[in-house]
């Protein structure tokens, strides 16, 4: 299977490249002057549906701009470089285009002679906005509208036998229109101050287009979706002149089948795959899997792969989880933009592609976030190979803007387009609707729509419920926050996984490899790159050493794996050429999260709505107690000749946490509703105001210590509640403040519950 989905096509007659020249990149990376003139990005572009035939028309193209509104120009007066966006240096043009721009491209091609008697597609993996194709002056099919999904042509009637011209158009307006953008604005296509998380456009042409011969009866799609339960493979074949044919599935590991079965086209069938060997990140195993046609001799072949795995939600020890084949494993991964200096939002070759996936599994994460922007097809089949949970995020329309019918309709059609061209990548197991309430509405029918077209996969309504104004459909799988720096906590609940969509953004200047020079951007700078690992190193210990067993949290997402144009929060460079991190710390603290995950047990459970006292556990204080003074919390020695008033201080009610429900409050027993919380590191009894904010400063979310427990801060995972000089405060180990000192630091964070002073 490696062998056939890298091989190459053979390039067809092109535009001469006589005239072309390559713009300077911004930043290069290790793979900008690989790229070739003549035949870049040569890989068949569909590894789950691969033929033996194909042409790469990827190349050197004649291209023009007129107006939006303009007819075909008589003379095409550039040459551009496809697939790479007009917007990138990679393809010799480098210009902005705006939505009163019109792109067209145009070139030759001669069909092999050995293609003969075969229905002829012309594909295009992706074109941003919306695109129409003529081949010989005359129209190929309908306009196009979408600029994350596929599309193909049957342009055997459009042929002449001899040279053929294809004529493309495209037409992007960017923000200026309702579909779908993400991240995409119209700016300057050279570096510049400004526009901290918005990125360059990209417009027209951004993936591979090929020619590809076939029966007239023949296969478009396979829909794989393993069912563990029963040992089978679920396989829907779609085809085009082919409904109710047969066609037969056969899967195989290596060179030996497994398991086949005969179905008709259209209609799901089973294949058996018996004593199965899953897929995990640990070991992505895939299976071979082959599609014939059955009804005649030289009917149409492909190939493709597939893994066995399973995705779930369940309730583990008392907390709904996300189980992997049945079983929880924490999934921490990385925000990833899909952004490159060189080529915008088209990685300079396939082992580019491969690049900040290998990066994620080098620091030892084991899931993906592509944020709002879908990948080519050998993104998918890479994360597949390496190992990568993927969660894929549905390009959103502009985020300041309420979306009309016409395009709520457009997205909508398109998101289900996504969804069938990536549906059978075992990697890919969760979709994400909405991201921070961009272009938000209808969010819990969107997310019903969602999880019934494809309801093998979970389904996220909102990522960043709590941000941004967004609005959480209340349904879907999992819940998700965004919380910079953070890491923080998602409130738990009874029927959603809670999860972490966006953290971290820890930045760091990586002096000679910044897109703009000192127009870095991040949540919080870190003055050298140990700093940077000691604070990343400290959030992932923060997340495994509270946020998985007391908060209930499940994944979490680090922003981001790379820095992009002027954001310098990445742990890469943009350019590549340099990793910011200790990859060996990063991986190991990755490694310990995940592990823990494995034996993660029920949270520790506190008596709710009765009284307690908290004693100090640090050697040689321990006759010392938690109390409120003043309104401001501290130690103090308590014995029986204590006077009732300091009995009653060093009482308190503990509560269901304010602000999640695996947590606990903490009530004063002689002041009903003040609560001990933390405000500005110090400790304090306080009235809960109702804010967000204020019911995470009053909850603690107990873990199990040395002979106690330790209260971690809801809102920020890691940190303890500590006595230090009789004072309590909020601490954290390494920290810059006098109170974070490490000396005994884990036996002044560690407290007994006990019986109550004051009845």
């Amino acid at each position: 299977m490696a062998a056939t989905l890298l091989a190459t096509g053979a390039p067809p007659s092109r535009a001469t490249a006589d005239d072309w020249t390559p713009r300077p990149a911004p930043q290069t990376t290790p793979w900008t002057d690989q790229v070739s003139v003549d035949h870049p990005l040569p890989d068949y572009p569909r590894p789950q549906l691969v033929r033996p035939d194909w042409a790469n028309l990827n190349g050197i193209w004649e291209f023009a701009v007129t107006a939006r509104g303009a007819a075909q120009p008589a003379t095409f007066g550039e040459r551009i470089r496809v697939p790479f966006v007009p917007e990138s240096a990679l393809s010799g043009i480098q210009r902005r285009i705006t939505a009163n721009d019109r792109l067209w491209y145009k070139r030759t091609f001669t069909v092999p002679a050995d293609w003969s008697g075969r229905r002829v597609q012309l594909n295009f993996g992706a074109s941003d906005g919306e695109t129409s194709v003529w081949v010989n002056g005359q129209q190929a099919g309908a306009v196009h509208r979408g600029g994350y999904d596929a599309f193909s042509f049957d342009i055997t009637p459009l042929l002449n036998g001899g040279t053929n011209t294809v004529v493309v158009s495209a037409y992007d307006p960017t923000e200026s229109g309702g579909q779908a953008i993400g991240k995409q604005r119209v700016q300057d296509v050279t570096p510049h101050a400004g526009h901290s998380i918005v990125y360059t456009a990209a417009s027209g042409i951004w993936q591979t287009v090929w020619l590809e011969p076939t029966a007239a009866a023949h296969l478009t799609r396979l829909d794989m979706v393993p069912r563990l339960t029963d040992g089978t493979l679920r396989v829907t074949a779609r085809g085009t002149g082919a409904d109710g044919a047969r066609v037969k599935v056969t899967v195989s590991s290596g060179r030996t089948p497994v398991g086949s079965a005969t179905g008709a086209v259209g209609t799901e069938f089973a294949v058996p795959v018996p004593n199965a060997r899953l897929w995990t990140p640990d070991d992505p195993f895939l299976y071979d899997v082959t599609a014939e046609l059955t009804a005649a001799p030289g009917a149409d072949r492909v190939v493709g792969y597939t893994g066995m795995r399973s995705i779930d939600v369940r309730d583990v020890n008392g907390v709904r989880r996300p189980v992997l084949n049945g079983s929880f494993v924490f999934q921490t991964g990385t925000l990833d933009q899909g952004y490159w200096p060189d080529g915008i939002y088209t990685a300079p070759t396939d082992e580019a592609l491969a690049h900040d996936l290998r990066k994620h599994k080098d620091l030892g994460f084991n899931m993906v976030r592509k944020h709002i922007k879908v990948e080519p097809q050998r993104w998918f089949y890479w994360a597949d190979r390496l190992g990568l949970l993927v969660w894929q995020d549905m390009p959103s329309m502009d985020s300041g803007k309420s979306p009309d019918s016409a395009a709520r309709t457009q997205w909508e059609t398109e998101y289900r387009a996504v969804i069938d061209q990536h549906r059978s990548s075992p990697a890919l197991i969760q979709w994400v609707d909405q991201n921070e309430g961009w272009g938000q509405y209808d969010q819990a029918r969107v997310a019903d729509m969602v999880k019934a077209y494809d309801p093998s996969r979970l389904v996220d309504n909102m990522s960043g419920v709590n941000c941004c104004g967004a609005r959480d459909g209340g349904n879907g799988d999992v819940v998700d926050h965004h919380n910079y720096v953070g890491p923080g906590n998602t409130p738990a609940e009874p029927a959603r996984a809670s999860v972490l969509g966006e953290y971290g953004g820890l930045g760091f200047r990586e002096s000679g490899h910044e897109w703009y020079p000192g127009g870095g951007f991040s949540y919080e700078d870190q003055p050298t790159r140990s700093a940077l690992d000691d604070r990343l190193v400290g959030l992932l210990d923060g997340l495994r050493e509270n946020s998985l067993p007391a908060g209930g949290l499940s994944a979490s997402v680090y922003t981001q794996i790379t820095d992009v144009e002027n954001e310098a929060n990445g742990l890469i460079s943009y350019d590549r050429q340099v990793v910011k991190v200790d990859e060996a710390r990063v991986r190991a603290a990755n490694q310990a999260l995940i592990a823990a995950s494995r034996t993660v047990g029920a949270p520790v459970r506190l008596p709710v709505d009765q009284y307690v006292s908290i004693r100090v556990t640090t050697p040689g204080y321990t006759d010392r107690y938690v109390r409120h003074y003043d309104g401001l919390g501290s130690t103090e020695v308590v014995t029986e000749g204590s006077s009732a008033l300091v009995k009653q201080d060093a009482t308190w009610k503990v509560r269901a946490g304010l602000a999640n429900r695996l947590c606990y409050s903490f009530e004063s027993r002689n002041y009903p509703g003040e609560y001990l919380r933390h405000r500005d590191f110090r400790v304090r009894r306080e009235a809960v105001d109702g804010s967000a904010v204020s019911r995470d400063d009053a909850t603690w979310c107990p873990v199990q210590g040395s002979g106690g427990v330790r209260l971690s801060a809801a809102g920020f995972p890691g940190q303890y509640l500590r006595h230090a000089n009789a004072e309590l405060w909020l601490a954290r180990r390494g920290g810059g403040h006098a109170w974070d000192g490490s000396a005994s630091f884990t036996e002044d964070t560690t407290w007994a519950i006990g019986a109550p002073w004051a009845p």
